[in-house]
């Protein structure tokens, strides 16, 4: 790809950059003027520019938009999300992009699913709780605190067991959030209503992840693509194209549309029609009813690893 060859040569992928520096931007504004202005603007905004800078983290640990992978560490070192670490998200997203273990309850990093023995074991008060985390609704409201609980419970056993890797990642995370906090302290947004900003951003970036990978026989079954050109889209960086980014990770996120475009019926052959026309069809169809359940469909028995084809 022309992207591609420009990076090779030293190149930089212009449309990211200069989407990176008008979401700063955007940043500023909505905890300063449009903050003072009036505090909902400025919550509203800030919501949209967190969501949208997770967005750009997620296309700076796939390579964008500069050839050197420290240079583009540093476009995303301050976190205006405030809550997961880079290092942790590369990591562990990068962990997910193994296509064999896709919704794996173990060994995907991204699931949502549980083993079903582990699931006949939680209290009911539990299960009532993820059921509702597998409704839009439930999983907007809850979600993000849901996850966060799990990855910090998670992160605090890995460095407890001296995962050094974890560690310097948290101990990173420090100086990156550091100066958002002092600027927000600073500006006349008041730190309860960016922390709400903050859990709101996530709350919108759930959307994107409620329903990207379903439990199917077929590891290239399980990525869906979602044929939408709105406002989500434009805040996911066409992520919603879920099985062409699954396809193409290096691709950026303007490249994806038009791969799309040109082989649609290759992708949808290829994740065995996992097709939604539009986030409004899955607003409809979800918000309150569960996509699927919580306990893995085709878990196989828990005395053994499961053993599911590659394609």
């Amino acid at each position: 790809m022309a992207d591609a060859r420009a990076q090779a040569a030293g190149g930089v992928e212009w449309p990211t950059l200069a989407l990176l520096l008008a979401t700063y931007a955007g940043w500023a504004v909505a905890t300063t003027w449009a903050a003072a202005l009036w505090l909902p603007a400025g919550i509203a905004l800030a919501v949209l520019v967190i969501a949208l800078h997770s967005s750009l983290t997620h296309e700076v640990l796939h390579g964008h938009p500069f050839r050197t992978e420290g240079l583009n560490e540093a476009t995303v070192f301050l976190c205006l999300g405030l809550f997961v670490p880079y290092r942790r998200f590369r990591d562990l997203h990068l962990a997910h992009h193994v296509d064999s273990i896709l919704t794996d309850p173990y060994d995907d990093p991204e699931s949502n699913y549980m083993d079903p023995s582990a699931w006949e074991r939680l209290p009911v008060w539990g299960q009532a709780v993820l059921r509702l985390n597998n409704t839009l609704a439930g999983r907007m409201l809850l979600g993000p605190a849901i996850g966060l609980a799990i990855f910090l419970r998670d992160d605090w056993r890995a460095i407890s067991r001296g995962d050094r890797q974890v560690l310097n990642a948290w101990l990173l995370h420090i100086p990156g959030i550091l100066p958002v906090l002092a600027w927000v302290i600073w500006a006349p947004m008041p730190l309860w209503a960016y922390l709400v900003a903050a859990y709101a951003g996530f709350s919108i970036l759930k959307i994107r992840t409620f329903l990207e990978h379903r439990a199917h026989e077929r590891a290239s079954g399980r990525t869906v693509v979602i044929e939408d050109r709105g406002p989500l889209a434009f805040i996911f960086l066409n992520n919603n194209l879920h099985v062409v980014h699954h396809m193409h990770p290096k691709a950026p996120w303007y490249r994806l549309p038009e791969l799309w475009a040109k082989n649609r019926e290759k992708y949808l052959a290829r994740n065995h029609g996992y097709y939604y026309r539009s986030y409004a069809e899955i607003f409809a169809r979800h918000f309150l009813k569960p996509k699927d359940p919580v306990p893995h469909p085709l878990w196989p028995d828990p005395s053994r690893k499961p053993t599911y084809p590659a394609e």
